[in-house]
């Protein structure tokens, strides 16, 4: 854990524009994805409604007075049971922050708020080759092989 302050993670409103700004940052160095993450951002009102929405969930990790990392998930509500499974959609922590709990201490958080929404799992995807990834996941959760397909809409 950081040793100068002490790690808080909050969970983001719709008036925490700049925590998401910054979170987007963070999410834009560590994946080296500019093109995604800074290039066309979305508008504030775009990111009011996201952040608003009970589907959306963006938590922050906050270290040394500035945003260190972050995660993105969302609430799929299931069809054959009355139950949500949560998927983590983007994770991560700056590299000067990395290997201190602070991604586990994220997770933890969401699965606090998946609990209390009576969701039965947190699920997420690692690529193939992202060790440290991989090594947390394994850690937290129960490995699946499973094949991504990406399938274009026009």
């Amino acid at each position: 854990m950081p040793t100068s302050e002490e790690l808080t993670v909050d969970r983001l409103s719709p008036n925490d524009m700049q925590p998401m700004k910054a979170l987007l940052s963070v999410f834009s160095e560590a994946f080296d994805d500019p093109e995604s993450y800074r290039h066309a951002p979305p508008s504030e009102s775009y990111l009011k409604e996201r952040l608003g929405s009970d589907e959306f969930i963006a938590l922050v990790a906050r270290a040394d007075n500035q945003i260190v990392g972050g995660l993105a998930a969302y609430e799929l509500k299931k069809f054959e049971q009355e139950r949500s499974e949560i998927y983590i959609y983007d994770l991560a922590v700056a590299a000067p922050y990395r290997r201190r709990g602070i991604a586990t201490a994220l997770i933890d958080r969401l699965r606090h708020i998946a609990s209390a929404r009576g969701a039965y799992v947190l699920f997420v995807q690692a690529d193939l080759g992202d060790e440290p990834a991989i090594a947390l996941y394994t850690k937290l959760g129960l490995r699946e092989d499973v094949l991504h397909f990406d399938i274009q809409v026009g």
